[in-house]
């Protein structure tokens, strides 16, 4: 089952390559969506595909790459999205 979840996720999470690797991840667990830097400082990120794995990269963003510090991730779900590629803004 697909599935979309939006997570809002703050700290220390721009500048510490934390799209690139969030979309690498993305990747690797064939999920889509996109990690896009928001004006406040955290990044947002949406992941669609399957439950199991769209899971596992909600985990993933609990501490995200090295450099980074997370502090907390907010997730909501949303409806699925017919895209079929991870995109990083």
């Amino acid at each position: 089952m697909k599935v979309c979840y939006i997570a809002t996720v703050t700290g220390l999470v721009q500048g510490v390559y934390f799209r690139a690797a969030a979309q690498n991840m993305a990747i690797d667990l064939g999920l889509s969506g996109y990690a896009h830097n928001q004006e406040d400082g955290s990044v947002e990120v949406m992941v669609c595909g399957p439950e199991e794995n769209a899971r596992k990269m909600l985990k993933w963003l609990e501490q995200g790459p090295e450099e980074a510090d997370v502090d907390n991730v907010e997730v909501e779900s949303t409806h699925p999205r017919d895209i079929n590629h991870f995109s990083i803004g």
